[in-house]
Formats: structure tokens, sequence, C-alpha cells
């Protein structure tokens, strides 16, 4: 989750404050680390994000790539997911999201330092159900980081698939075999949601 031109997080002693809006740690609050380029998906965006994926969180296998702050990470443990894995390089970030899935006492919720265009590339893959991507702007990092999604086998079936980025989604670049379910925008930010189909010749 990163910085959107001209909204910053609120902040409190160089830390930016965190709720979880839904689920089983609704209205739970915690500060994480301001980072170059941090942008939390706001409170109202969220909320719509969930309203569509409703019927799709509770045991889904989730992935967020770009996690940040770890909002989207947090909220689909809350509201159900079965297990969920959040990537990020930052060192700070990866260590605030492990003591926040301390305290909350989740035993389900995993957090990697990681470069996720590099991890996705190497790792073996495991098929996810639900997946957040959320990179930093102005690295091209969203494009790369689908087409290897989507070429190293970390899409189930039907896979669902949440973006965020500076174009619209008509803009991006997409496996051929995604459809844009719905989108919207805030601010400069474009958010949108996809379906994984089936692949040509599958």
């Amino acid at each position: 989750m990163r910085k959107s031109p001209g909204k910053k997080p609120t902040e409190h002693n160089g830390s930016g404050q965190l709720r979880i809006i839904g689920g089983e740690w609704r209205s739970r609050q915690f500060s994480f680390p301001m980072a170059q380029g941090l942008r939390p998906t706001p409170n109202r965006v969220r909320e719509t994000l969930f309203n569509w994926l409703a019927p799709y969180v509770e045991g889904a296998h989730v992935l967020d790539c770009f996690t940040g702050s770890g909002a989207l990470f947090l909220e689909a443990l809350s509201r159900g997911a079965s297990s969920a894995l959040a990537l990020d390089s930052n060192s700070n970030a990866v260590a605030s999201l492990r003591q926040i899935l301390a305290t909350l006492k989740c035993s389900n919720g995993q957090v990697l330092q990681a470069n996720a265009l590099q991890y996705l590339e190497s790792q073996p893959a495991t098929p996810y159900d639900l997946l957040f991507l959320d990179p930093p702007f102005g690295q091209d990092l969203l494009a790369p980081a689908c087409a290897l999604l989507e070429e190293k086998g970390w899409l189930a079936k039907d896979a669902w698939i949440y973006t965020e980025s500076e174009t619209a989604p008509s803009t991006l670049a997409m496996p051929g075999n995604w459809r844009l379910h719905r989108e919207q925008k805030a601010g400069q930010v474009y958010y949108a949601l996809w379906q994984r189909g089936a692949a040509q010749g599958q």
C-alpha cells in the first residue's frame, strides 16, 4: 500500500495508523512505520473492495505481493481467509506486521521480507485464490508481477486479483485471460478487481 499523490496517511510520531474495518478484529487499531512511497489503501476503498469480495474471502488462500502497511493482508485474515502470505522489501514494515500478527495471536498469516518479482520468479509456486497487487508507483512493477503470477502458476483457476495503479485499468497490460470485474477511482489512484479465466489452450 503505497502513498497516493496528494494524500498522506494519518501520522503519529512518525507512524501511520491502521484500523481494521471488518471481521474478527473489526475496529482494532495498529501503528505501522512510515516509509517513502507508502500508500495505505483508504478505509472507504477497503470497505468497497471487501464488499465486492464478500462471497470469496472466507477460506481463501491470499497473497499480498507489496504489502506495505499490511492493511489488505490483515483485513483478509480478519474476514476469515484460511491463510495469507505478505511480501515486502522493507524490513521495518515486515517487523511491524509480524508484531501485529503476534499481538492478534494469528497463526495463519506469514510475512516475508522479499523482493516480490524475484520471489515470484524463483520460488516454487502455490496457487492462491485472492491476490493483492499494490506496488509503488513509477517503478513498472505491476505488469511484470501480473505476468509472473500467470506464467509461474501462482493463481488458482478462478482467482481474484486486486490492483492499484496510477493509470486506468483499460491501459494496463494484463494477461489476456483476466476479466475486469469492477473498477473505481479515488483521487489519482485507480482501483480494480480482476478475475482469472482459463488461459488459451487450457
